[in-house]
Formats: structure tokens, sequence, C-alpha cells
């Protein structure tokens, strides 16, 4: 049953990136690239791997898509502002396209067979397992990345504020 929902989801992630490629509409781009990202979060639940499944939507879906789509909101893009593109652009990137489809289609070329991975121990990947030995073995470097943070902070507030006298 897992390969056939890997096959499903790497389908999935396959085309909703083409779409995002070809689509002319730079909102409905965006929203294609977030889809490709749940497929590719996904894949990484099937390969017990929940931890960097949620840090992946949260991060890029939730954060930087949600940038990329204030800044395509506010650049206003529109067939008048944008310049033209020469037949020649267009001709030369079908070429370095064409090329790089075959460069893949080589290197992959007899290497598609789907299998799943052994999994020795079932909660590898898990959230809980993580915080046991992010707070066991890895406390005093994770308080030291928290200070560290929190001085960086501390530092762009203050490089942030205009008025500071010393």
């Amino acid at each position: 049953m897992t390969p056939y929902i890997f096959l499903t989801l790497a389908i999935i992630s396959v085309i909703t990136a083409l779409l995002m490629v070809l689509s002319r509409n730079p909102v409905h781009s965006v929203l294609f690239l977030i889809l490709t990202f749940f497929a590719i979060a996904g894949q990484y639940v099937l390969l017990n791997a929940q931890f960097l499944a949620v840090v992946h939507i949260i991060v890029y879906a939730g954060a930087i898509m949600v940038l990329f789509l204030f800044v395509l909101m506010l650049l206003n893009l529109s067939k008048d502002t944008e310049p033209q593109k020469s037949n020649l652009w267009k001709i030369s990137g079908a070429i370095a396209s064409g090329s790089l489809l075959l460069t893949l289609v080589g290197a992959m070329r007899g290497s598609i067979a789907v299998q799943s991975p052994e999994v020795s121990d079932p909660g590898v990947g898990l959230v809980e397992n993580l915080g046991k030995v992010l707070f066991t073995d890895f406390v005093v470097p994770f308080e030291i990345a928290g200070i560290l943070f929190l001085a960086a902070m501390v530092g762009a507030v203050l490089v942030g504020k205009r008025d500071l006298k010393l």
C-alpha cells in the first residue's frame, strides 16, 4: 500500500510543480507551489519523518509562501509594465529545458524501481523522541542556542532604533 501512496504523492507533486511553472497567473503559480509543498510533506510522513513534515508545512507553505503572495500582490504586475521578451529568449529557454530533460531522463534510466525503506525503529522520526534527545543529551547546546537567539533579537531591536544615544 505504501508504494502506491508514494507514487500518488509523487505524481501530484510533479503535476503541481509543472502547473506552477506553466501557469501565467503568478498567484496561481504560488498556490500550485503550496500544493507541491503539501505533497512533499506527505512523502516525509511516509518516510516516518513527521517532525520534518510539520516543519516543512509551517516554514515553507505557511511563512514563505504567504510572503510570496504579499509581494505578488504589492507588485501589481500587468502586461503594460512588463517588458516583452523576443522569440530568441523563448527558443533558448526551450533548448535549455529540453537538454535538462534529456539529461534527467538519461540519469534516471533504469533506476525507477520503487521500494519502501526498511525501518528498524518505527519511532525514529517522531517529535517525542526528538524532544527527549534534545532535552536530555543536548540540553546545554540547546540553551546556549536560545541565549544566542535572545542576544540576536536584542541586537536587532537596538540596531532598528533610530535615536539610540549611548
